[in-house]
């Protein structure tokens, strides 16, 4: 099991500036870092993975798409074809990066309805786009974890079994599945059972209180979380995904209107403590 922090608390754009903050975060103990990717070049990522391995932080990558002029579902073929050029550029950078995953709500465009639920047809569009962005993350060494979000955030995918319904259908071994426990908080009537149904398709996981704040302050029942996973045989990143005021258009896109916690160190000080004792307790 590795442990990651998510650089969404401070930054969509991480760069040498941010050094100090990697070094404190590779000193508390963190396995790696999870890099987010919005604007750039591969170039500009290969940079920050040397930087990365200068300090000794593996790293994930992570996006999400918020402009409907590259809606993946769209019935205009441009609109779509725009979205899978946005991944293929995604997953170019991932690999430049040095990371071997890209996840997020990377199915549709994030925060747009339309006003009913999914429609055959969106999800048949779908499959096609994911299966193209599937073929070229392949040919990188790269996979995408998608990620179900709660229905305040989009319509396409909530609960982790239409999720895995969707991947069966997708049938790419590069385009799989991200557990998140804040949007199963939300959306599902159980959440251990969504993620031990669909392990199979499950490669990476955020770790997220219900409120986005510190992990382990909250209502996730931690215990049974930590057990589930470790008993399913996932070994991979457990990574903290929290939210802070800082960064307007994000905290707009995420509803994050008020600070969850005292400070960000408090957040992956006291949440790196959380998931190393929690994931002890689930091995005894």
């Amino acid at each position: 099991m590795k442990i990651g922090m998510c650089m969404f608390l401070w930054t969509t754009a991480v760069s040498k500036k941010h050094e100090p903050l990697l070094r404190d975060i590779k000193a508390t103990g963190f396995d790696g870092v999870e890099i987010p990717i919005f604007a750039g070049t591969p170039d500009d990522y290969k940079r920050l993975g040397a930087l990365l391995d200068r300090i000794g932080l593996e790293r994930t990558a992570v996006s999400a798409m918020g402009d409907p002029a590259m809606n993946l579902i769209s019935a205009d073929a441009s609109t779509r074809k725009a979205g899978i050029d946005y991944m293929k550029w995604a997953i170019d950078c991932t690999q430049a990066l040095g990371a071997r995953t890209l996840s997020g709500p990377l199915h549709s465009t994030l925060g747009a309805f339309s006003g009913s639920g999914p429609t055959a047809a969106e999800k048949k569009r779908s499959v096609a786009s994911q299966r193209a962005i599937g073929d070229h993350a392949g040919k990188k060494n790269v996979t995408i974890g998608l990620e179900a979000l709660n229905r305040f955030e989009c319509y396409l995918l909530n609960t982790m079994d239409d999720l895995s319904e969707h991947l069966d259908a997708i049938d790419r071994p590069h385009v799989k599945a991200m557990y998140d426990t804040f949007h199963a908080n939300i959306e599902e009537a159980d959440a251990i059972g969504a993620y031990t149904r669909n392990r199979k398709n499950v490669v990476h996981i955020h770790i997220s209180e219900n409120d986005r704040g510190v992990p382990g302050r909250g209502h996730i029942p931690w215990q049974e979380t930590f057990s589930a996973i470790r008993k399913s045989g996932y070994d991979d990143w457990l990574t903290i995904e929290a939210f802070g005021r800082s960064l307007r258009d994000l905290a707009a896109a995420t509803k994050v209107w008020r600070d969850f916690s005292e400070s960000p160190e408090a957040v992956y000080r006291d949440g790196y403590k959380h998931i190393k004792s929690g994931w002890k307790r689930a091995g005894a």
